[in-house]
């Protein structure tokens, strides 16, 4: 099956899975499931980050209790930390990154899967911009992707970083690679002095440092929207917990789709979601309402395709302990997300 990537709207953001057949097609009118009783302990380890707010909503709103889901949501570091405590069975999902590590670590047979996606990437005017050096841009010496060949590119964290991965799908717009460059390892807060001192050609950036540059005029946006409608964070399930308790695991998923469909258009900053998403993280009302909304699909779709190229990436530019394509089966499991759309239909 093929999914519609883009739909009408960006409420319809999924990706296309039938190249991997991971899904089987589900009826659209099967009845919701009933409430476990008595009630069961669900332990989650999250990084406080909006990405991962459909959580947040589904225990602030009651909808994991009317499941009978007692869930504790626990703060993490990282998502590492997370994929440690699963892996040891000491929480049942982990809400994480999706960083070129963990391909590996599926690769060797690490016992979690991706049940349900955490935020998307805007499919236009998206956060993460390309930004190259006025100066360069003025004179013409770069006017293109394919003119940043040989120059310096700052990104954050590194080899197989998810500043990395950026870099390399906007060079691929001008079938460059990182090879091509020379990627240096700064820090987001670095990177604008390291701009206006004219040791960085270029520099992958997002608000608020992105907006110093601009605002400061020593920068130009080069590129963006390189990756629309990319999920980089999801929920992952222990092995455990969908070998042992899939029940748990069908409602947990179908309470973040019901979740989602309660942070769509101007409900997005209803005052239950707000107090949702202040509690978990280090946000605020006015910050929240300043900035531009996160994308949550109401259908909770895993971008199957979308995660392939992020393998096919990190696989590429030599971040993997492995050189074929992985079976993504050993990282995604969709059963859980068929089965909520299945229980409430697809909007």
């Amino acid at each position: 099956m093929i999914a519609d990537m883009f739909g009408k709207c960006w409420r319809g953001l999924i990706a296309g899975m039938g190249a991997f057949a991971l899904l089987a097609v589900q009826p659209a009118s099967a009845a919701e499931p009933a409430p476990l009783d008595p009630p069961v302990d669900v332990k989650v380890a999250y990084v406080p980050i909006m990405k991962f707010a459909t959580a947040y909503v589904a225990e602030a709103r009651g909808i994991f209790s009317k499941y009978g889901l007692n869930v504790t949501l626990e703060r993490v570091k990282s998502g590492t930390e997370a994929i440690a405590f699963l892996d040891q069975g000491s929480v049942d999902v982990g809400g994480i990154s999706i960083v070129a590590s963990l391909w590996s670590a599926w690769d060797r047979g690490l016992d979690v899967r991706i049940i349900a996606p955490g935020a998307l990437d805007p499919m236009t005017n998206g956060p993460t911009k390309l930004i190259v050096r006025k100066d360069l841009s003025d004179s013409g010496e770069v006017k293109s992707i394919a003119d940043l060949k040989g120059r310096k590119i700052g990104a954050a964290g590194g080899p197989g970083s998810g500043g990395e991965f950026f870099v390399s799908k906007a060079l691929e717009q001008a079938d460059l690679t990182i090879r091509d460059v020379e990627l240096i390892n700064i820090g987001n807060a670095d990177m604008p002095a390291a701009i206006q001192g004219k040791s960085l050609d270029a520099a992958l950036l997002s608000s608020p440092y992105s907006d110093e540059v601009l605002n400061a005029g020593t920068g130009v946006v080069l590129a963006q929207d390189f990756t629309p409608g990319l999920m980089t964070v999801a929920f992952v399930a222990s092995g455990k917990l969908i070998s042992e308790r899939p029940e748990v695991a069908e409602r947990f998923v179908l309470a973040l789709a019901e979740a989602a469909r309660m942070m769509q258009g101007d409900d997005y900053l209803s005052p239950e979601n707000i107090e949702a998403y202040v509690k978990h993280t280090a946000s605020t009302e006015e910050a929240l309402r300043k900035g531009a909304p996160v994308i949550y699909d109401p259908n909770i779709e895993i971008p199957v395709e979308g995660l392939a190229d992020m393998e096919r990436v990190h696989r590429e530019n030599g971040r993997t302990e492995y050189d074929e394509p992985l079976d993504l089966s050993k990282a995604i499991d969709t059963t859980f997300v068929d089965k909520a759309i299945a229980a409430i239909g697809r909007q």
